[in-house]
């Protein structure tokens, strides 16, 4: 017979029975226990917590609907408890988070301790300070009708968290074919040789402006920071043609900066020599001038002195004029008294036969000793001529 069965002594074989005779050595019963019997101790004790008395068992009927009805409260309060702590969470300082209430926006919420009701509030924490990079690289035509290969690279940012988050299904692969999209129309309208020499940069700009016009059109809350075109050359096929164009036109450009350079040698140059030319010749003009001015003051002057006195200044005049021109002459011309023929003096051959000085050298000035030599001799030529036209003369 099982010990809880009716009729039986299940008091005594009950091994949660408390009040079981334990004494004369008899031995428990080792069967299963009563789960109502168990619960109810249960609500008993819960009751004691919470300071509820276990009351009489006559009573029992009240006491049992009283106790389930405080386990009840109690595993509520705990569930609303837990319920209330799973509701707090942080956000960090480069966060921005996009509360969902019943899946439709409610607020958006800043860095911070935050609460908010569990399951039926949802909370989208994006960053919105981190730089995101995305790389493309694809072979293009160009206006001209040449194939590039253009490599890039699309650095952004999460400025609009909620349109990040809630107006399009996936911001980044909206982000790749808009900027494969904004190369491929900015390459089409730009020739090879832009590309690959000088245009990078005005490349990435048009790029850049082009691929934020369609984020922009697309509510992606995407930000674009910064385009950089890490290569731009011509397929591999014909990479060799193009570095042969490329040196070609390096040696252009080089030929150019030497002319360049020539010009800008020569041509200050010139100018100096010219404004120096001018310079010189205002200066002999001011000259030419200044000396006619002068020679017209001093002929009118002249004139004043002739008028006064005709006589003394023509005499004068003559002096000057044979004083001048003698005095560039090495002849001497003495005019002898008593005689009709002129007397010629080389003055120039006598100083060339004159004795040479000990040094072998003649200066250009006769000593005191040479002028005494050249004066003896034209003495005695004077006499000598005297004596001549004495003669004839008797």
């Amino acid at each position: 017979m099982a010990w809880n069965e009716p009729g039986g002594n299940g008091n005594n074989q009950d091994p949660w029975n408390n009040g079981g005779d334990r004494r004369g050595g008899g031995k428990k019963d080792q069967g299963p226990p009563d789960l109502d019997e168990a619960l109810q101790k249960l609500q008993e004790k819960l009751n004691g917590i919470f300071g509820k008395g276990g009351g009489n068992k006559g009573t029992g009927g009240a006491g049992s609907s009283g106790s389930s009805a405080g386990f009840f409260a109690v595993v509520v309060v705990v569930i609303l408890v837990g319920w209330a702590v799973m509701g707090f969470y942080t956000v960090d300082q480069q966060e921005r988070g996009v509360v969902l209430r019943l899946g439709k926006y409610q607020e958006t919420v800043m860095p911070g301790l935050q609460w908010n009701p569990p399951m039926i509030d949802e909370v989208i924490t994006t960053n919105v300070t981190r730089v995101s990079a995305y790389e493309h690289r694809s072979l293009m035509l160009t206006e001209d009708e040449n194939i590039v290969d253009v490599s890039m690279t699309v650095q952004y940012v999460i400025s609009d968290p909620v349109n990040y988050a809630l107006k399009v299904r996936d911001p980044n692969a909206s982000l790749q074919n808009a900027s494969e999209s904004a190369l491929r129309h900015t390459v089409g309208s730009s020739e090879m040789n832009s590309i690959l020499t000088a245009g990078r940069e005005v490349l990435g700009s048009e790029v850049k402006q082009r691929l934020q016009s369609f984020m922009d059109a697309y509510q992606t809350g995407l930000r674009i920071t910064q385009i950089n075109i890490k290569e731009a050359k011509a397929p591999s096929q014909v990479q060799d043609a193009f570095d042969d164009v490329i040196k070609a036109r390096e040696d252009e450009q080089r030929s150019i900066n030497q002319s360049e350079s020539y010009r800008n040698g020569i041509v200050p140059e010139a100018r100096g020599i010219a404004q120096r030319m001018k310079e010189e010749a205002n200066g002999y003009r001011e000259r030419v001038v200044a000396q006619a001015q002068g020679d017209a003051q001093r002929f009118s002057s002249l004139l004043a002195e002739y008028q006064k006195a005709p006589e003394v200044t023509r005499e004068r005049l003559y002096l000057d004029a044979m004083e001048e021109v003698l005095s560039n002459n090495s002849k001497v011309l003495i005019d002898v008294e008593g005689g009709n023929n002129m007397m010629y003096l080389p003055l120039d051959k006598l100083v060339e036969s004159r004795p040479r000085s000990s040094t072998g050298t003649s200066s250009g000035r006769l000593n005191s000793s040479e002028l005494q030599d050249v004066t003896d001799r034209v003495i005695d030529q004077l006499r000598q001529r005297q004596q001549t036209t004495t003669r004839e003369a008797r």
